[in-house]
C-alpha cells in the first residue's frame, strides 16, 4: 500500500499543483484554477488566523489532494470555519485519501471554530461530505453542508 503524507502548504506556488487544475477541469470543476488565481492574485492565501490550505502528496512527492479552511466569508460569525477547494486526483479516490484530508481540516477548524461549512452540488460529494459527518441543511449562507463541533 502507498503511503500519503499531509502537509499544511504554506506556499502554494511552491507546489506543482497543474496535474490537478487540469484534472478538475476536465471534471467540470473550476474552483481548483480558482485557488491557483485567488492565491496568486492575493485575495485568498489561507494565511489569516484560523485558516490553512494543506494537501496530500504520495511517496514520490506528488500532490494528489488538497483542501484549505478559511473563516467563513458569508457570515458575520467570528465561530464559523469554512471548507474550501477541497479536490482529489481521480487515481486517488475511493481509498480514504479524501477522508483524511476532510478530518486533518476539521482537526485545524476545532481550535478555532465551533461550526465548519461547506458548499457542494454534486451527489457524489454530498455523499462523501455525510459520510464524513457533515449534515445537509442550507442553515448558513452560501453553504449546503455543516458540522457543529461539541464542545
Amino acid at each position: 500500500m502507498e503511503k500519503y503524507e499531509i502537509k499544511q502548504i504554506n506556499n502554494l506556488l511552491n507546489f506543482d499543483i497543474d496535474g490537478l487544475v487540469k484534472q478538475s477541469k476536465a471534471d467540470g470543476f473550476r474552483f481548483v484554477e480558482r485557488l491557483v488565481n485567488d492565491y496568486k492574485n492575493g485575495s485568498n492565501t489561507f494565511n489569516h488566523i484560523g485558516e490553512g490550505l494543506f494537501g496530500v502528496f504520495n511517496e514520490e512527492g506528488v500532490l494528489v489532494a488538497i483542501g484549505g479552511l478559511n473563516k467563513d466569508s458569508f457570515s458575520n460569525e467570528q465561530s464559523i470555519g469554512r471548507l474550501r477547494r477541497f479536490y482529489v486526483s481521480k487515481a486517488y479516490r475511493r481509498n480514504g485519501i479524501g477522508s483524511l484530508l476532510v478530518k486533518r481540516i476539521i482537526e485545524e477548524a476545532k481550535k478555532y471554530y465551533k461550526i465548519i461549512v461547506l458548499h457542494t452540488d454534486t451527489e457524489q460529494a454530498d455523499k462523501f461530505y455525510s459520510s464524513i459527518g457533515f449534515s445537509k441543511k442550507t442553515l448558513y449562507p452560501n453553504s449546503s453542508h455543516f458540522m457543529e463541533f461539541k464542545s
